[in-house]
């Protein structure tokens, strides 16, 4: 057994593999572990291979008898936990609880002939052969679900581990009951298709059509299966307007059809949830910015697609989810400026309460610098977003602000390093590459460069050995 201190090297070399060795070198270990091979730690190396393995092509994993149960709603399945169950999203961490069930439970015998079949076949290389056994397993098993909830619901919820699983089962039975309608969308759509054209638009509607004549609750499910697939997943609203024959949320929002609305509504309330989450002045300024982006981007796509009314179901959710986010980064707009000028040296000039001048006598504050620079990225990343996210006027007096004090410290910054010595030279040097990095962060690239060409001339060509910000 490997020591600690050896797994860790090891997980940490894996995690550091280009992504298609990381792959070859994942499908060869779950072979391994599907032939009941003993030599190899699987779980060790497989979780070391993991963060490489998020970022590349889920296609290429082997596919395991767990793998293929989950591919007609892999689509559909969140990492993260959400308050209340939304239709449509399935909990990752779910899937394991409701295989156990299915598998020790539910039809046991049914499971064991369909992993030993489909090791069998994996291990021969025979892949497509496998996933059509699957295709015939997925009927079988969703019924199973289905009506073991549906009848025996008491039963089963102390088997799954209580409600928020069964809700989950729930979804998983209804789409494996059309698991080859799934698997015809997926062919449809690529994962990262970039957007639904008039041919596309009528596949999926002709999917749609064929699963709500033998399983209605399935059929909604088309929209967001296509949703996840897109890169702009909104457009698959574009499916449930065809089947409405709708342009208004009014209708499209009280039916199923509007599902694909509803999640995501419940991805922007996420982002929501998260942007309110931060806290001034520690949090993460990229997380911030990636949730803010998620939230306008949903939220602007949802009203060119479809007419929202604001005295509508979707139009009022809209409305106070905006106004809510964009109240919070009004305080950031707000406290981003006195951050950034508490970073920069001051003192008054003269005895009698003059105005405020750099003081080239003391470095800056490591952590007020680490601050000004965190709330200079939440500006410059926030600077496409501010219009649609309603705090562009808040956006653009902070980015005002700012740019009278940096351009002014700048200037005296520069004037100072022509004559400074010594140790007053060293603190002179730091204070200007903070000034260059937040000019790095704010300002078009050609001011940023003039400004470095002006600093080199004047003596600032090399970053301080003790830098401004640690």
């Amino acid at each position: 057994m490997l020591s600690s201190d050896k797994i860790d090297l090891l997980q940490n070399f894996l995690g550091k593999l280009p992504a298609d060795v990381a792959a070859r070198l994942a499908r060869a270990i779950e072979v391994d572990r599907l032939v009941e091979g003993k030599a190899l730690p699987h779980e060790t190396i497989l979780d070391g291979l993991r963060p490489v393995l998020r970022t590349g092509d889920a296609a290429q994993r082997t596919p395991t008898p767990l793998r293929l149960f989950c591919r007609p709603f892999e689509d559909l399945l969140i990492n993260t936990p959400r308050t209340d169950k939304q239709k449509g999203c399935i909990l990752r961490g779910h899937v394991v609880p409701v295989w156990q069930w299915l598998s020790q439970h539910l039809i046991a015998e049914q499971v064991k002939a369909y992993s030993v079949d489909i090791r069998s076949l994996v291990v021969a290389a025979k892949f497509s052969a496998a996933l059509a056994r699957a295709e015939q397993f997925w009927p079988e098993a969703g019924k199973a679900m289905h009506d073991a909830l549906l009848h025996n619901q008491k039963k089963v919820l102390p088997l799954l581990g209580g409600e928020a699983v069964a809700a989950d089962a729930w979804d998983m039975a209804i789409v494996l009951m059309s698991g080859s309608a799934m698997l015809a969308v997926q062919a449809l759509l690529p994962k990262g298709t970039p957007g639904l054209n008039e041919e596309l638009l009528w596949g999926l509607r002709h999917v749609y059509d064929s699963v709500a004549e033998s399983n209605l609750d399935a059929a909604p499910l088309i929209s967001v299966v296509a949703m996840r697939r897109l890169t702009k997943p909104w457009e698959a609203l574009k499916l449930a307007l065809l089947i409405a024959r709708q342009s208004g949320d009014a209708l499209i929002s009280s039916t199923d059809m509007g599902l694909a609305g509803d999640v995501l509504f419940s991805d922007m309330e996420n982002a929501r949830l998260a942007i309110m989450a931060m806290r001034h002045p520690v949090f993460d300024e990229n997380a911030l910015i990636a949730h803010l982006t998620t939230f306008t981007d949903i939220s602007s796509a949802i009203v060119k697609e479809v007419e929202i009314l604001r005295s509508g179901k979707w139009g009022q959710r809209l409305l106070k989810d905006r106004a809510a986010v964009a109240s919070l980064m009004e305080t950031f707009m707000e406290r981003a400026p006195k951050e950034i000028s508490a970073a920069l040296p001051t003192h008054k000039a003269g005895y009698s309460g003059g105005p405020r001048v750099p003081d080239f006598g003391r470095p800056a504050d490591p952590d007020r610098a680490a601050r000004a620079l965190r709330y200079a990225r939440v500006l410059s990343g926030s600077k496409i977003l501010a219009v649609p996210g309603s705090f562009g006027a808040r956006h653009q007096n902070a980015m005002d602000d700012v740019t009278q004090l940096l351009r002014s410290y700048s200037e005296d910054t520069l004037k100072e390093l022509r004559t400074a010595e010594g140790p007053r030279r060293e603190v002179v040097r730091q204070q200007f590459f903070l000034v260059l990095e937040l000019f790095t962060l704010l300002f078009e690239e050609s001011e940023t460069e003039f400004l470095r060409r002006r600093g080199k001339a004047a003596g600032a060509e090399l970053q301080p050995e003790t830098p401004a910000v640690m």
